[in-house]
């Protein structure tokens, strides 16, 4: 067990010290540190289990440091120490999370009493991801979705809830977060007979996406040598999934506008409307609101599209699901590769726990598939998993892009110069490259295939 003791009195940390080495059981290393950045750069550097800190520090306060390591990892236990009998201060380092509190001096007695309560709860949570009989821990799953946290509990009630109505439904939320999952989820919970029917509306072409999701009939432009049903109607008696509705081009926005008000389409090519029953639920990793400020979505649509809005947590906000989630793939892809890994070290899980995660889910997914294929023991370790890809800097971008003389030259010449110096950064990672760029995954996508970017 590793406990981390803050304090700019070095008599508080010596006597910490000897009553952390005076238990006999668990074993604690003891680090310490006299500032408050000497001491978080110890709790990213090192696996830490508990932190004590003093509240007044030369750089800091006890609830800088509280806020600062339950950022990098949730589950690391936070004692605050003070020499001031004040109730309300205690009081309101609880409410921020403080796993516990106590007033200089401290006693043996109290520090073992936390030491060894820290390593019975550290205890628990290891074994309750211990899958004995091959299974995953019994934990809530749904659609797919791994999750323990109130974050995503919060946000999967409001979808239950919201999924027996006929409301369209506005999933947001950072790409890789995981909202095909939730639109499935909420089709599940409507009880609706129909299908349950996917378009991503980024890769669709401008020319084709109105035959897509409306269909066509014969004849209606070269090509079209029979009827065609769209989406819209393939969705009929179910729900349609309209994965990143903010890529939709104006012309295109006009038509589903009236789609989703009346129920009703009609096919390229024909003036009889068909009346269906569909349930709409989109998606954007956008913010549809400065769009509509910036003129480029129509507000009447986004007021249609966003009547209930649910928005999913970017993993970084929700660290206390990565462990569930890293046991859930790692059993996934030690099946797929016939591999027998049993599970994750602790340093290894800590290292991931602490990343940013601007890939998300999606991301750590990635990642522990890499590791189950590289890994050469039975439990994936620390260097089973590559550095921590720093974020690409858009505004960087195409330092060395010089314009020619040909505007239409010139402006496909920049875009290229911009999506592959930003992909590049990314080290070939297209949803941090999307995100530096503050544009969707698959439009980013889908321009380096129409630019033929490798």
């Amino acid at each position: 067990m590793t406990v981390l003791a803050i304090d700019d009195d070095p008599t508080q940390l010596e006597l910490l010290g000897v009553y952390c080495g005076s238990l006999e059981y668990p074993r604690i290393e003891y680090l310490k540190a006299e500032t408050q950045a000497a001491g978080l750069a110890l709790a990213h550097e090192k696996v830490v289990d508990l932190v004590f800190t003093d509240l007044h520090l030369p750089d800091g306060t006890g609830f800088d440091i509280l806020t600062a390591v339950k950022a990098m990892n949730p589950a690391v236990a936070v004692v605050a120490m003070t020499a001031y009998q004040d109730t309300t201060e205690a009081v309101s380092l609880l409410k921020a999370g403080a796993d516990d509190y106590l007033t200089k001096p401290v006693r043996k007695s109290d520090i073992e009493r936390i030491l060894l309560r820290v390593n019975e709860r550290d205890a628990l949570i290891h074994e309750a991801f211990l899958p004995p009989s091959g299974g995953l821990p019994s934990s809530p799953k749904a659609a797919g979705i791994m999750y323990q946290g109130y974050a995503m509990a919060s946000m999967l009630s409001t979808a239950a809830r919201a999924a027996t109505s006929d409301t369209p439904i506005l999933i947001s939320g950072e790409s890789g977060t995981g909202k095909e999952l939730v639109a499935r989820f909420i089709h599940e919970r409507s009880g609706r007979k129909g299908p349950f029917v996917a378009v991503n509306i980024s890769a669709l072409t401008e020319s084709l996406a109105e035959s897509e999701l409306f269909g066509h009939a014969r004849g209606a432009f070269t090509g079209a040598t029979l009827d065609r049903v769209g989406r819209f109607e393939e969705a009929d008696g179910g729900t349609l999934f309209l994965d990143e509705i903010g890529e939709t081009s104006l012309a295109l926005q006009v038509k589903l506008l009236r789609a989703i008000q009346f129920g009703e389409i009609e096919r390229v090519g024909e003036n009889t409307a068909r009346k269906l029953d569909v349930h709409i639920v989109a998606a954007t990793n956008r913010d549809l609101a400065a769009m509509v400020a910036a003129g480029s979505f129509r507000r009447d649509l986004y007021y249609r599209v966003n009547v209930i809005e649910i928005h999913l947590p970017p993993l970084r906000e929700r660290k206390e699901d990565i462990r569930l989630l890293v046991d859930h793939f790692i059993q996934v892809y030690a099946g797929r590769s016939g591999k027998a890994i049993t599970g994750i070290s602790r340093e290894a899980c800590d290292s991931l726990v602490k990343r940013s995660f601007p890939g998300n889910v999606r991301e750590l997914e990635n990642l522990v598939e890499r590791a189950v294929v590289l890994c050469r023991s039975d439990i994936l370790r620390v260097e089973d998993f590559p550095p921590e890809l720093p974020e690409a800097a858009p505004e960087e971008a195409c330092a060395e892009w010089i314009p020619s003389g040909d505007y239409e030259k010139s402006m496909k010449d920049f875009e290229c110069a911009l999506l592959r110096d930003a992909v590049e950064k990314a080290g070939g990672n297209k949803s941090a490259a999307a995100r530096a760029l503050g544009m969707g995954e698959r439009h980013l996508r889908s321009r380096l295939s129409i630019l033929g970017i490798e």
